[in-house]
């Protein structure tokens, strides 16, 4: 295969193959398929699936080659006829992963693995393969890292759920993504997939290993967090939760999970203690554990108690009508730490000197593209105006610093009311409709 081969592919053909895959998985649930592996290093599948790598961007893995390092000095081109030709002649072999810590919103990490970027690029072209055929069996109740599903269609279906429940069973799965048994996930993978190479692919990829500190070691238990893989991976193996609860035990609540984030609303108190017993025997049959510390029940009857979920803060709230009636409706706010991280971010932005060389408008101009994401995700409901409004006055507040170091001023907020009137307009208002 060379450039000009690749060059005449084109994504419509990628997304005609996933169609299928689609189509024919749905048709026949029970069927396996067989013949995938060619599929993978198809040269229109491996360009989409450089093009989605390159798109996410990150840093390189433990061989340390970057997004920009391929592009720029060794060639597009070049990279993807060798992983091609290592794909096809069966000689690609997965580095271990490069793992790293992030900080969490507790103060605490949280590890990251980071694969090398030739190893994403081939998860990536697999997901796109395999994906289609387990979206087909995936139930209505998972949101999380799936094809045209999101947070907010989550927290709709909360929303209504909430309608007829008093009461909600708040639930965390302890570490996950570290205590997933491979051999139990390689026999859910395999009652839909039945083509040797692709199974082996995953394996290796399970097995290549974690470097730390220079050291290498092999856990038994997980999937590598930070994959492009991984997320699906994880999504196969809660599908049997899925599946059973909306086969067997729908009637005690309604199941809402995001990866491995999840609540079920009950009507009663005793159907969420039934559903919470449920829960730990369908974990312990996937070697999963609850942790006891971070899951609870909480009683939505009034707008005492609420409970947190992707980032939102979710209670029933006091709303009064005419006549004067009250009711309690589920409504959505930021969470403490949504709240805390959201101030961090902007002022990480608008604080470091080397900002000072822009002009107001310019700082600005890049600020907004943030807050604008931030309002796309926490305004899903008009209770929230009320804690976007305390970051809308935050972000004037970071300004006003900004403008007066730029004009050495001493007082640092000073000319606060001169400041507002210029540059209100100018700024993406969280609060506003």
């Amino acid at each position: 295969m060379n450039a000009r081969i690749l060059a005449n592919y084109t994504d419509e053909k990628a997304q005609e193959l996933l169609r299928i895959l689609y189509l024919c998985a749905k048709e026949k649930p029970n069927r396996k398929f067989h013949a995938l592996y060619d599929k993978i290093y198809r040269p229109d599948i491996l360009k989409e699936a450089w093009k989605r790598v390159k798109r996410k961007k990150g840093s390189g893995g433990i061989d340390g080659q970057t997004i920009d390092e391929i592009v720029t000095k060794y060639g597009e081109s070049k990279f993807l006829n060798e992983l091609y030709t290592q794909l096809k002649e069966n000689n690609y072999n997965p580095n271990p992963v490069l793992k790293t810590y992030i900080p969490k919103d507790d103060g605490k990490k949280r590890p990251l693995g980071i694969p090398t970027i030739k190893d994403r690029v081939v998860q990536m072209a697999t997901k796109m393969v395999i994906e289609p055929i387990f979206e087909a069996d995936f139930q209505d109740c998972s949101f999380g890292f799936r094809p045209k599903r999101n947070a907010h269609q989550a927290m709709a279906k909360i929303r209504k759920a909430s309608r007829n429940s008093s009461w909600v069973v708040d639930v965390d799965i302890q570490g996950y993504f570290d205590n997933i048994n491979q051999d139990k996930l390689m026999k859910l993978v395999e009652q839909k997939i039945n083509d040797r190479r692709v199974l082996k692919l995953i394996r290796k990829w399970l097995q290549a290993g974690i470097m730390e500190e220079g050291n290498l070691r092999n856990p038994l238990t997980g999937t590598p967090q930070g994959g492009v893989i991984s997320p699906l991976l994880a999504n196969i193996y809660l599908n049997i939760l899925d599946k059973l609860w909306l086969k067997k035990f729908h009637h005690l609540g309604e199941l809402i999970r995001y990866a491995d984030d999840l609540v079920i609303l009950t009507k009663t108190k005793q159907q969420a203690l039934e559903s919470a017993q449920v829960l730990q025997a369908i974990l312990k049959k996937l070697d999963l554990t609850i942790n006891r510390d971070k899951s609870r029940l909480v009683n939505l009857f009034d707008n005492k108690e609420g409970f947190d979920f992707l980032g939102f803060h979710n209670r029933k709230f006091k709303i009064q009508i005419k006549g004067g009636k009250t009711y309690y409706a589920m409504s959505h706010i930021p969470k403490k730490n949504a709240m805390k991280k959201m101030r961090s971010k902007i002022k990480a932005y608008t604080e470091p000197r080397n900002k000072l060389y822009l002009n107001i408008k310019e700082l600005i101009k890049g600020l907004n593209r943030r807050l604008q994401g931030f309002k796309n995700y926490y305004k899903i409901s008009s209770k929230a105006t009320k804690w976007l409004n305390i970051i809308d006055w935050y972000v004037l507040e970071r300004l006003t610093l900004f403008y007066n170091k730029k004009k050495n001023n001493t007082n640092n907020h000073g000319k606060f009311k001169r400041i507002r009137g210029e540059i209100e307009h100018l700024i993406v208002k969280l609060a506003r409709n």
